[in-house]
This record gives C-alpha cells, sequence and structure tokens, in this order.
C-alpha cells in the first residue's frame, strides 16, 4: 500500500499548508458570519490576538519537537535540519493559546477568543492527519506494531496501527459534539474551548500510548504526553468549573 508517493516530504508539506490555510479562511467566514467585519479583525486587540496565536503557535511546534528529541539536542545543535525540523499539533495548540493570553495581557483586550477558533482548529487538524498518513514512515506518526486486521503497512513490511486515521475518526466525533453543545454553551464564552482542549489532550495522552516513544520521561511518557498532563491539570479543573457555572444557569 505504501509509500503512496515518492515525494512524502513534499506531499506532507502540501496538507499541511491546505490545513493552515483552511483553518484561517474558515475562522474568517466564521467571524464575517458573526459580523465581524475585516477592518475590526486587522486591528486593536483581535489583531494582537490573531498575530499571539500564529508567534505562539509557531514557537510552542518547534519547543514541543525538541521535548520529545531531548537527546538529539547535543549531538546535532549545530545542524539547521534539526532547528527547523519537526511540527507538534499539541505543541502549536499550547503555544498559541500562551500566545493568545500575552496579547490579551499586553494590549488589554478582555474579549473571549477561544471559541472562534474551536472548529478551525479541527478543521486544519483532520486536513493536516491525512497529510501525515499520506506521507507513511516519512511523517512518524504512525503507531507501533500491531496484529489488529485494519493494520497498514507504512512501507516497511510491520503492519501498524493507523494513529492517524484514528485522530480523524476522533476529530470527527468531537466535531459533532461541540457541534451539538455550542448553542448551550453560548452564555458561557471560553467553554467551548475549553472542552475541545481538554479533550483533545486527553486523547494524545492515551493515543500517544500506541506510537513508538523516542524519549521516555518515565512512567512509559513521551515528551507529548507529559505536556499535556501538565496541561490536564490545568485545563480539566477549568472546564468543569465552568461546567457547572453553564449547569446552574441553564
Amino acid at each position: 500500500m505504501f509509500p503512496l508517493t515518492s515525494y512524502p516530504h513534499l506531499v506532507h508539506a502540501v496538507f499541511e499548508a491546505a490545513a493552515i490555510s483552511g483553518g484561517a479562511f474558515y475562522y474568517r467566514y466564521l467571524m464575517r458570519r458573526d459580523g465581524v467585519s475585516n477592518q475590526a479583525l486587522m486591528k486593536g486587540g483581535r489583531f494582537a490576538v490573531l498575530m499571539g496565536c500564529l508567534f505562539g503557535a509557531a514557537l510552542g511546534n518547534k519547543l514541543m519537537f525538541w521535548l520529545e528529541v531531548p537527546h538529539l539536542l547535543p549531538l546535532y545543535w549545530d545542524k539547521p535540519e534539526l532547528w527547523f525540523a519537526g511540527q507538534s499539533m499539541v505543541g502549536g495548540l499550547l503555544g498559541g493559546l500562551l500566545g493568545v493570553e500575552l496579547a490579551k495581557k499586553l494590549t488589554g483586550f478582555a474579549a473571549s477568543t477561544g471559541d472562534a477558533f474551536v472548529f478551525p482548529i479541527l478543521l486544519g487538524l483532520i486536513i493536516g492527519r491525512l497529510g501525515c498518513f499520506s506521507a507513511g514512515l516519512e511523517d512518524g506518526t504512525y503507531g507501533l506494531a500491531t496484529t489488529l486486521p485494519w493494520g497498514i503497512d507504512f512501507g516497511d513490511g510491520i503492519p501498524r496501527h493507523p494513529t492517524q486515521l484514528y485522530e480523524i475518526a476522533f476529530t470527527l466525533v468531537l466535531w459533532r459534539m461541540l457541534r451539538y453543545a455550542q448553542p448551550r454553551w453560548r452564555q458561557q464564552p471560553g467553554l467551548l474551548f475549553k472542552v475541545m482542549l481538554s479533550s483533545y489532550l486527553l486523547w494524545r495522552l492515551l493515543v500517544d500510548a500506541l506510537k513508538p516513544n523516542p524519549y521516555e520521561y518515565g512512567l512509559g511518557l513521551s515528551g507529548i504526553q507529559v505536556a499535556c498532563l501538565v496541561a490536564l491539570l490545568i485545563y480539566i479543573p477549568l472546564s468543569i468549573m465552568q461546567l457547572r457555572k453553564q449547569r446552574a444557569a441553564a
């Protein structure tokens, strides 16, 4: 079955660009639907939030990749390939979140903005994982060997968990659940984003146990799993608190 292409890195790059642009266009569509003009989006606090999200996500991507392979840093610190390599959805999410919060602090922008990013993020995730799947072994997001009937040979003769497809299926289910809850949660700004983030981090904490671990931090946890666990300790209580407020107000 694999490789699907002789140029897996190119295929992945194309899907990655499509994921970013698709999410951005969908975000702009949602903003326009809610009455936010291009002029309002590109100035003041909203523009700062967008820039904080983009730069924070880019930095988080790299930091999470290095957290995954800290043993390679002292060996290849002088190689540009290491500094520019690697992508991480978890790193992008957490980095983007921190970037947005910092931008809000610096500009005094107080409005909740997270809910508007939820479905564009999920759309980008689906498109991106299609690219990861198409790139096969070159992408490094495949799962461990399995004897299950849906195991996929990514090109090395070993049937593996198609964790990219698992994630697409999970994202579609999460999308449907959040879309169902969205009308009822409108009176609790930020709740939709908190539940999305907590759900995705919990998913990654679990599903990454089915992936090869390049560097173990203890208890079999990878760098991404450690980051997910720390973030969940913060965001699950926040999500539960706001869910209780929503139920009390219903």
